[in-house]
């Protein structure tokens, strides 16, 4: 029964304030957790250290490999028939010196295999300081 005939209903609203204060609320957490760092573009200032050069320069020890996997080291043609025999190869060059560098010169068609070969033959020599020589983009 319905005994206010003269009166209207009053229809519902929804407050649109208080849902803007929510989703603003919202919107500014995730601004401030989120994290929008590019390890790209970081700006780096290295490290200084001063030092004496060391009396004793080594001489490193240069290992070529070319496309059809042949094997050079300082510019001396190797047989490779197995990681053993390069490892004694690079004693063999290394003479004296306890832990010289191992430069490779891989070609750029050079298979990954042939390059790990040498890696893995410096480890079982016992030689650590390995490095990769590489040419710049023609500009």
């Amino acid at each position: 029964m319905n005994f206010q005939r003269g009166r209207s209903r009053e229809e519902p609203e929804i407050n649109l304030i208080a849902l803007i204060d929510v989703l603003l609320v919202i919107l500014i957490f995730l601004m401030v957790t989120t994290s929008y760092a590019k390890f790209a573009e970081l700006q780096i200032n290295l490290p200084q250290a001063g030092g004496e050069a060391s009396a004793e320069k080594t001489k490193p020890i240069n290992v070529t490999v070319d496309a059809s996997e042949h094997y050079g080291i300082n510019n001396q043609g190797v047989h490779y028939t197995n990681i053993e025999n390069l490892a004694a190869a690079l004693k063999n060059a290394a003479a004296e010196q306890t832990d010289p560098v191992i430069v490779i010169n891989a070609d750029a068609k050079a298979s990954h295999q042939s390059v790990i070969n040498v890696m893995e033959a410096a480890r079982q020599a016992g030689y650590g300081r390995i490095t990769f020589t590489t040419q710049s983009q023609p500009k």
